[in-house]
This record gives structure tokens, C-alpha cells and sequence, in this order.
């Protein structure tokens, strides 16, 4: 007659033994040796603990109709400025030069975030003037809120030159969140949030721009403006102004931060208990192997059944 198993249950074997014996001293140094080598693993093949991370968000940029622009001839000295800056127009005297400006913003997506700046710019100029080489500076309010709450005043500098007369630049590029070192993962980073130029001076060197981009540089945080696509047009007709236009797009960036300690402790645990499961079925089975063939010896009680209380 055919046997079937109908029913089973789990067993368990006991083995005893003196705390001053072989059996206790194999014990010890098998936990030791099951529980330490996967922590010292984990953290000699890298990573273990999460140094830095990312996350794109897109941030809540706002022109703040800030520029300063400077548009120069071929000749050392032969330039034209002007600025939102009254103190900086003051100083320029018979450099000065009024430009005719239009500025919009558009949220493509409406999420109720800008996506894109667009300009106009139309200095007059004499028939004489020819202007080949323009500097440009956008001042922003640049914002991010999904991990840190970080507010600071950013720039765009726009630059071109050409040994050709211009009579229209046109230019399309981004505006791109640069890291030195990664933000904190929450709290309020404000630090940046003070004016680029100080408008309320009256000292010529505070509106010079090799001080300026010193010490923006100097920031953790920055925006610079990234365009591979400047269009210079020459041949300016009589009468004309000088014009210059552009978009700067705002784009989605990626956000390096510093994990917090819950994310380090996750991320650590994973990797740690990835190699624990090895060391625990190897040593498992040695300890089996070492106690049930008395290779230490040990006082093995009767097999009793495993039962939930």
C-alpha cells in the first residue's frame, strides 16, 4: 500500500553545555564572526554611508527687471552703459545711455512657476556709434522648496563680441543652478539672498565687473547663463538702434543635497542586512554541522516539538 505524508511539524534539538567550555568560546566567535566581517564589508567596498544624494525639482525663479548692460565700440574707451542702478548711471555721465527695454515672463505648464524670460533691448546709437561687443547682466530671485527652503539672488551675464559691427544680438539660452557642495536636505538656506551689486553705493568699484564675478564665484550656490546659440547680425542701417534680444529659459534642475540621518540609517541597514543573510545561512549551517557531529562537546537533550504558545 502507497504511504502519503499527512501531516508534519517543525523539530528542535537543544545542546548544552558549561559557560567556561569549547562549545561556548565556538559560540561566541561564531556571532562575532556572523555579525561583524558583512558591517566591516559593507563599509570597505564604499558607500555605506550615504554621503550625498539628488532630486530634481523645478525652481521659482522671478526677474527681478535688474540689468546691467554695456555695449562697447572697437576702440579702447568707446562704450555705452546703462543699469537699473541710479547711482551707477550717475557715474557714467556722458556714457550713459538710455535703452528702450521690454521684458515678459511665461509659465508654459501652468504649475504657477515661470518657465522662460524674454527681452528686448533697443539702445539709440548716432550714426557714427558701432558697437561690437555687449555685456549683460539679469539679476533673479531664484527659489527652491521641495527638500531645503532656499531663496537667493542670482545672476545671468550674457557676453558676446565680434570684430564685425553689430546691429542686432539675439541670444537663447538657460539659467543653471551650480552646486560647489551639496545643500542641506531641509531647513531655510538664505544665506544668498542678498543683492549681487550694491545699488546703494556710490563708489565706482562696487559696479565693476571683475568684483562682482569674484565674489559671486565665491558662493556655494550660483546661476550662470549656458547658451551654445549666440546669433550677431551686422550691418546696422541709418537711424537704427542697436538691438538685442533673448529668452533664458528656467529649467528643472537636479538638486544635490546631504542625506539626513534616517536616510543614512536606511540606506546603511539595506546594505549591512544584504551581506548578514550570506553569513547567516553559512555559519548557520556550520554550527549545525559542529554541534550535531560533536566537534566541541555538548549535552544534546531529547528532540522536542516546536510549539506556539
Amino acid at each position: 500500500m502507497v504511504m502519503y505524508e499527512v501531516h508534519s511539524h517543525p523539530v528542535r534539538q537543544k545542546y548544552k553545555t558549561h559557560i567556561c567550555s569549547r562549545a561556548t568560546l565556538f559560540q561566541f566567535f561564531a556571532i562575532i564572526l556572523t555579525f561583524i566581517p558583512p558591517l566591516i564589508i559593507a563599509y570597505v567596498t564604499h558607500g555605506f554611508w550615504l554621503k550625498e544624494s539628488s532630486y530634481r525639482e523645478q525652481p521659482d525663479v522671478r526677474f527681478k527687471h535688474e540689468i546691467l548692460l554695456i555695449v562697447q565700440g572697437n576702440t579702447p574707451g568707446s562704450f555705452l552703459a546703462y543699469s537699473t542702478f541710479q547711482n551707477f548711471n550717475q557715474l557714467l555721465q556722458q556714457n550713459l545711455r538710455i535703452p528702450l527695454i521690454k521684458s515678459w515672463e511665461k509659465d508654459v505648464n501652468l504649475d504657477g512657476k515661470y518657465d522662460s524670460l524674454h527681452f528686448n533691448i533697443e539702445v539709440p546709437l548716432a550714426d557714427s556709434e558701432a558697437i561690437h561687443s555687449v555685456q549683460l547682466l539679469l539679476i533673479f530671485d531664484y527659489q527652491l522648496h521641495k527638500y531645503v527652503s532656499l531663496q537667493m539672488e542670482s545672476i545671468a551675464y550674457i557676453y558676446y563680441s565680434s570684430p564685425l559691427a553689430g546691429a542686432q544680438f539675439s541670444t537663447t539660452g538657460q539659467l543653471r543652478l551650480q552646486q560647489s557642495s551639496p545643500l542641506p536636505h531641509k531647513g531655510i538656506h538664505n544665506v544668498y539672498n542678498v543683492s549681487v551689486i550694491n545699488g546703494t553705493s556710490t563708489n565706482a568699484q562696487a559696479y565693476n565687473l571683475y568684483d562682482i564675478f569674484a565674489s559671486y564665484v565665491q558662493r556655494n550656490v550660483t546661476t550662470e547663463y549656458a547658451s551654445d546659440y549666440p546669433v550677431w547680425t551686422s550691418g546696422r542701417a541709418t537711424g537704427q538702434p542697436f538691438a538685442l534680444q533673448g529668452t533664458v529659459f528656467y529649467p528643472e534642475e537636479i538638486i544635490i543635497y546631504r542625506p539626513g540621518f534616517w536616510q543614512l540609517i536606511k540606506m546603511a541597514w539595506i546594505q549591512y542586512l544584504a551581506i548578514l543573510l550570506i553569513f547567516l545561512f553559512v555559519f548557520g549551517r556550520v554550527k549545525r554541522f559542529v554541534f550535531e557531529n560533536q566537534v566541541v562537546t555538548t549535552v544534546p537533550l531529547k528532540i522536542e516539538k516546536e510549539h506556539q504558545e
